[in-house]
């Protein structure tokens, strides 16, 4: 067995409303992004089964939800409804689900700080800052900070010994 942690692929924030927030990958090669935004959107219904089958209230973890070719899907869905994926290289490695936790913990505190940026409601309607899905946009500008924190993450999983 390798004793190198399994490589992050791509990260996917999907909003309450199933709508990409951002769908970031962690690869040289660019022309894999659909791919993962396929399996953003394909996770989707996974999630939707996990939420309705589950027993445990208020538990955000939702585990593997599936494999794919050589990659390892997970889950989190937080109280606000946004769901974060994470794609993982498949290895020989056994994973921890307590690995995974804590990088979903990181992942969604990313988000918290992103959103709770006092600036990130500028030039909208009133009807809109009021809805953070609403604000929320594929690419949009203003989510630089989410985007620049994932990267940090991305490369902190990515280099680890």
């Amino acid at each position: 067995m390798s004793s190198r942690p399994p490589r992050l692929n791509a990260v996917a924030y999907i909003s309450a409303t199933q709508s990409p927030i951002l769908v970031r990958t962690f690869l040289p090669n660019k022309q894999d992004d659909l791919k993962y935004h396929y399996i953003a959107h394909t996770s989707l219904d996974v999630i939707e089964e996990r939420v309705a089958s589950s027993t445990k209230l208020g538990e955000c973890y939702l585990g593997h939800l599936y494999s794919m070719e050589d990659l390892a899907v997970y889950g989190w869905i937080a109280p606000s409804k946004i769901k974060i994926v994470i794609a993982l290289a498949l290895t020989d490695t056994f994973i921890k689900d307590q690995d995974i936790v804590t990088l979903f913990k990181a992942l969604h505190l990313a988000y918290h700080q992103a959103l709770s940026n006092p600036f990130l409601r500028l030039n909208v309607s009133p009807e809109v800052a009021n809805d953070p899905a609403a604000l929320i946009v594929a690419g949009n500008a203003r989510w630089k900070s989410l985007t620049k924190r994932v990267d940090a993450i991305g490369k902190a999983v990515n280099e680890a010994p």
